[in-house]
């Protein structure tokens, strides 16, 4: 089994598994690796050293001494394009993963503790608030305009973005 280091476009981080090298070049040329946070297909493998225990501690300090944060050329290198995807993933291109695991989780647990009632959310959200129906937790889509609409109208509504690594179970 082969774990390799892979980016996406949008420099959001994850690992995939594969049986080989040829493998992966396989999957990645038949289209079927892709980012679990914005499902983007455009994925690169990253370089990565083997850890090798060679039963020494490393002086803590000593990769703090060497070449300045890589993060820091990330976010300087933030394009247009991933400007725009952080509006459909909610996730800022570069950021670290721990904060794509922090996010992927928050999302999850939005999804497990509401109902998700589709297209009738705007139609749902409305009754609730007029009190016609009993108050839960909902998520659905709407149009922009109902989204304005319902603001207007005094009921709290916000956009859930939903990246590929939440609606459905990664294995």
């Amino acid at each position: 089994m082969k774990v390799l280091n892979l980016q996406c476009s949008h420099q959001h981080s994850f690992e995939g598994w594969f049986a080989s090298e040829d493998d992966f070049q396989s999957q990645l040329s038949r289209g079927l690796v892709e980012c679990p946070l914005c499902a983007d297909k455009s994925v690169q493998k990253l370089p990565s050293a083997p850890r090798l225990n060679l039963g020494g501690r490393q002086d803590p300090d000593a990769s703090a001494k060497q070449s300045p944060s890589s993060s820091t050329a990330v976010n300087a290198q933030e394009s247009a394009a991933g400007r725009d995807m952080t509006a459909v993933t909610g996730m800022p291109a570069g950021a670290s993963q721990a904060q794509q695991a922090a996010f992927l989780q928050a999302l999850r647990h939005v999804l497990a503790n509401t109902e998700d009632v589709g297209t009738r959310f705007a139609d749902e959200a409305r009754r609730m608030h007029y009190g016609e129906q009993e108050a839960r937790s909902i998520r659905g889509q709407t149009s922009v305009r109902e989204a304005v609409e319902l603001l207007e109208e005094g009921i709290d509504v916000m956009p859930l973005p939903l990246p590929a690594a939440v609606k459905e179970t990664l294995q």
